[in-house]
C-alpha cells in the first residue's frame, strides 16, 4: 500500500472513531479498531491488523466470517425475494421449518428475529398453557446465573445479580433456582407453576454444563406434574456442543425449544420450536414485522444445511476434545482451577481474577477470546476451526498469560 493510501486510510479511520464517538448510544466500551473484513476464523481492522477471532459475535458464526455458502444463499434470495409479509407464506420459511422439525422430533415452528425474541415467544406460549390446561398457572422457574436474553421479560428470567435492581419494575413471574439441583425444582413448584426454563449449558455464567442426570431429571419432575420443559439453546443449538442440538447429549426432549444465534450463521434469525399438543397460540397472539422473512429463512437454510452436509456435529466433538486438551495442557502451566465445556463452547477458571487483563492483551496479540467473569475466559470459535487455528490461540494465550500470570 503507498504512502498515500495508508494516509488517506488513517484519515478515514479517524473520521469514523469520530463519528462512533459523537452518534453511537455508549452501552459498552469498544476498542478503537474499526473491523472491516473478516472470513472464516479472522477479521482485519481498517488498518489491515489479523485477529484470530475465538468469539465469533458470541457463537453466532457458525461457519466463520462470510461463508461462500451464506453470501451465495443471500444474494440468490435478494434477487428473488427480500421481505413479502409475516401474513403470506414464503417458500424458504417452509422449508426451514420442515428441517427443523424433522431433525429436532418437535412439530411447530414460530420465527423470529433475536433469541431474547425466541425466548419472550417461549413464555408467552407457556402462560397461555398454563391459562388453558393449568387452572391459570403463569410462574415459571429458572436457574441462577441463568441468561434469557435483554428484554424487560428475559432480565427478569435471567439470574444475573447484577440485573436486579435495574429497570424496575420488571416482569413478575419467576422463581429462580440452583443450576444442577434437582430438589430445589421439587420444591420451587407450586399449582401456579407453568414451566421449567433451563439452559444446557449456561454460557454466559462460564459455560456450566447442565448433569445428565439432572436434566432427565427435570425432565422427569415435569412429567410428573404436568408442567412444561422449556430449554434455552440460543447458543447451544446448531451443534456447538457437538450433536445439532444440546438436548440430544442427555436423551430428553423439551417441549418448546428456542434457536437463535448460531441458527443464522451470523444473519438475525431465530426460532420458537414446540410440541404439538403445547403450541396453543391463536390468531392475534404472536407475530412480528419480520418474522420468517425469506433473507432470514434462506440464511438460515443455507447454514443449517451445511451443518448437515458436513457433518459438522461430529467434527465439533473432535475440534472440542482438542480444545480442551490444550487448555488442560495450558491450564497445568498457570495454575487453571477447572477446564469445563462441551464440544466448542469451552470455558477455564483462571488462579486469578485477570480475565479482563488477559483479554484485552490478547487483543493486542490479535487474538479475541472472551472473559464472562473475573477469573473466567470462554472460548467459542467458529464450527469450522481447524487444529492448526487452535494451536495458533493456544501459542498466543501462552505469550500472554506468560506475562499477566
Amino acid at each position: 500500500m503507498t504512502a498515500v493510501a495508508h494516509a488517506a486510510l488513517a484519515n478515514s479511520t479517524e473520521a469514523l472513531l469520530k463519528a462512533a464517538d459523537t452518534d453511537l448510544m455508549y452501552i459498552v466500551t469498544r476498542p478503537r479498531q474499526v473491523m472491516v473484513r473478516g472470513k472464516g476464523s479472522y477479521l482485519w481492522d481498517a488498518e489491515g491488523k489479523r485477529y484470530l477471532d475465538f468469539i465469533q459475535g458470541w457463537a453466532v458464526n457458525t461457519l466463520g466470517h462470510s461463508p461462500v455458502v451464506l453470501a451465495r444463499a443471500l444474494t440468490r434470495q435478494a434477487k428473488e425475494l427480500v421481505n413479502g409479509s409475516p401474513a403470506l407464506l414464503n417458500q424458504p420459511m417452509i422449508e426451514l421449518a420442515t428441517l427443523l422439525t424433522r431433525h429436532s422430533g418437535l412439530e411447530r415452528v414460530f420465527f423470529a428475529n433475536s433469541g431474547a425474541e425466541a425466548n419472550e415467544g417461549a413464555l408467552k406460549l407457556a402462560r397461555k398453557y398454563g391459562a388453558k390446561h393449568l387452572n391459570g398457572a403463569y410462574e415459571v422457574i429458572t436457574a441462577h446465573n441463568g441468561f434469557h436474553g435483554r428484554t424487560l421479560a428475559m432480565m427478569a428470567a435471567s439470574g444475573k445479580t447484577a440485573w436486579e435492581p435495574l429497570f424496575e419494575p420488571k416482569v413478575s413471574g419467576f422463581t429462580k433456582v440452583p443450576f444442577n439441583d434437582l430438589e430445589a425444582i421439587r420444591k420451587a413448584i407450586t399449582p401456579k407453576t407453568c414451566a421449567v426454563m433451563l439452559e444446557p449449558v449456561q454460557g454466559e455464567a462460564g459455560v456450566y454444563v447442565a448433569e445428565d442426570a439432572y436434566l432427565k431429571g427435570v425432565r422427569k419432575i415435569c412429567d410428573e406434574r404436568g408442567i412444561l420443559l422449556i430449554l434455552d439453546e440460543i447458543q447451544t443449538g446448531i451443534a456447538r456442543t457437538g450433536t445439532l442440538f444440546g438436548f440430544q447429549h442427555y436423551g430428553v426432549q423439551p417441549d418448546i425449544m428456542t434457536l437463535g444465534k448460531g441458527l443464522g450463521g451470523g444473519f438475525p434469525v431465530s426460532a420458537l420450536l414446540a410440541r404439538e399438543r403445547v403450541s396453543v397460540f391463536e390468531a392475534g397472539d404472536q407475530g412480528g414485522t419480520f418474522c420468517g422473512q425469506p433473507l432470514a429463512m434462506a440464511a438460515a437454510l443455507a447454514v443449517v444445511g451445511e451443518v448437515l452436509h458436513k457433518d459438522l456435529p461430529r467434527k465439533v466433538m473432535s475440534r472440542g476434545t482438542a480444545l480442551r486438551r490444550q487448555l488442560k495442557s495450558l491450564g497445568k502451566k498457570f495454575g487453571f482451577t477447572d477446564v469445563r465445556g462441551r464440544g466448542l463452547l469451552q470455558a477455564v477458571d483462571l488462579p486469578a481474577d485477570k480475565s479482563a487483563e488477559i483479554v484485552a492483551e490478547s487483543f493486542k496479540e490479535g487474538l479475541l477470546i472472551n472473559g464472562p467473569r473475573p477469573a473466567t475466559l470462554r472460548f467459542m470459535p467458529a464450527l469450522t476451526v481447524s487444529t492448526a487455528e487452535i494451536k495458533e490461540m493456544v501459542e498466543i494465550l501462552d505469550r500472554v498469560l506468560t506475562r499477566v500470570l
